[in-house]
């Protein structure tokens, strides 16, 4: 089981310009004060950002995280949250998404994240 699996992360819109996530916080998403653990919000970045990164490159190469910067700035308890991300950014090597993460029109967070292109190699 991967983690979108784990936490139920539902996969709305891909394309290389924009990624559309959505979740159902439920208890299980909650650090011990009974609000949204942070985390949440970085994972979902990430894997947008990933998301859109991967459909620039080719069959034998991964967009990796290398950096992310996350500001909290909407607490949320339950209830469905939107990650949306679009590219800043999409270089030959490096990638910078900007990724929205929103609770009806509010929005509970911003990151920026950089990503690099990582081979595979051939399998």
């Amino acid at each position: 089981m991967n983690l979108l699996e784990l936490l139920n992360i539902q996969t709305e819109l891909v394309t290389p310009k924009r990624v559309v996530l959505t979740l159902d916080v439920t208890e299980q998403d909650q650090q011990p004060y009974g609000l949204m653990h942070g985390g949440i919000s970085c994972v979902l970045a990430e894997t947008a950002a990933s998301i859109g990164a991967n459909q620039l490159l080719g069959e034998h190469e991964a967009a990796v995280g290398v950096n992310i910067e996350t500001h909290h700035l909407k607490a949320v308890r339950t209830g469905l949250i939107t990650a949306v991300a679009t590219p800043l950014q999409q270089g030959h090597r490096l990638q910078v998404w900007q990724v929205n993460v929103q609770y009806h029109d509010q929005l509970v967070s911003t990151s920026t994240v950089t990503l690099t292109k990582q081979s595979l190699g051939a399998q």
